[in-house]
């Protein structure tokens, strides 16, 4: 019998739901989305997740086995309330996300008491590319978005690896220098070092177009970037003894050689063999990542 688990995947603008077997294909017609933003309320999530529960749980094939709920969300988060604190949501903070999801599926299926079970995105990131993306059979892998934010999540053994309250991977929050890897090298803060430096464009998009044009100022935006992510990824490795790291995220296509970059700088900064010899990867499975790792969560459990 066929096992399905329900997906659910909250980030900064928008919520997904979506129906994902055991063998982690996504059921399209049961995917959909509903925005949120940083203006959203409790009342307004709520709603929101109920939306979208419903509306994927609709198409739930007749004798299949339900197999429970997965949510990643955006973080921080805490596994022992399963609330969330999004730092791009704030008037969500605290918000009981484990216990929104448990009663959509109990009022659109009918189960009693069903599986729910919550990780920040990085970390179902994480765990969909080792179960069934670029690092799947490695030992020890990372996996990162970077986007508007820069984030990602631990697999060890194929277990992720959340840590004392479920947040660990927020590399984004890790400093090199006196600044954190995402106020250095997202793409919203790319775009403003090059707006300093006289760069006149706007967005990344603009910045990635500037750069293959040509634009020193644009390409040195994308490099500086590139070798943040690769010195933080470094000193990750030289911790965790990384095999695998999966990059992801809309920023991380600023270039074609981007994810190269990150691991030259990797290597160059790393001070020990093991972590100079971290092989960094593209995300093989790109924007659906996150909500497989949700689905895995009970899938793979």
């Amino acid at each position: 019998m066929t096992r399905i688990a329900l997906a659910v995947d909250l980030g900064g603008t928008k919520i997904d739901a979506a129906l994902i077997d055991d063998e982690g294909a996504i059921l399209a017609p049961s995917r959909n989305r509903r925005p949120t933003g940083p203006a959203i309320t409790p009342d307004g999530l709520r709603a929101a997740v109920t939306d979208v529960v419903s509306r994927a749980l609709a198409h739930l094939p007749e004798g299949a086995e339900f197999a429970g709920a997965g949510i990643g969300s955006a973080g921080p988060i805490d596994l022992a309330t399963g609330s969330i604190h999004p730092v791009n949501m704030p008037g969500v903070h605290g918000f009981g996300l484990v216990e929104a999801v448990r009663d959509a599926v109990i009022a659109s299926s009918g189960e009693f008491d069903p599986i729910v079970r919550l990780r920040h995105d990085g970390g179902c990131l994480a765990l969909a590319e080792s179960w069934l993306g670029a690092a799947a059979g490695a030992r020890a892998s990372l996996s990162l978005v970077v986007s508007t934010g820069v984030g990602g999540g631990v697999v060890m053994g194929g277990i992720p690896i959340g840590g004392a309250s479920g947040n660990a991977g927020h590399l984004g929050q890790m400093h090199v220098g006196e600044l954190t890897v995402e106020e250095i090298a997202a793409g919203p803060a790319s775009v403003r070092w090059a707006q300093l430096q006289g760069w006149h464009g706007e967005t990344g998009e603009d910045l990635a177009r500037s750069a293959a044009e040509g634009d020193r100022i644009a390409r040195a935006a994308i490099e500086r970037s590139a070798k943040t992510v690769g010195q933080a990824l470094a000193d990750a490795s030289s911790l965790l003894d990384l095999e695998v790291i999966a990059i992801s995220g809309g920023f991380s296509n600023v270039s074609d050689d981007y994810v190269d970059l990150v691991a030259a700088a990797l290597r160059d900064w790393a001070a020990l063999p093991y972590a100079q010899r971290t092989r960094v990867v593209r995300s093989a499975l790109g924007g659906d990542g996150p909500i497989i790792g949700a689905a895995a969560l009970v899938l793979r459990a």
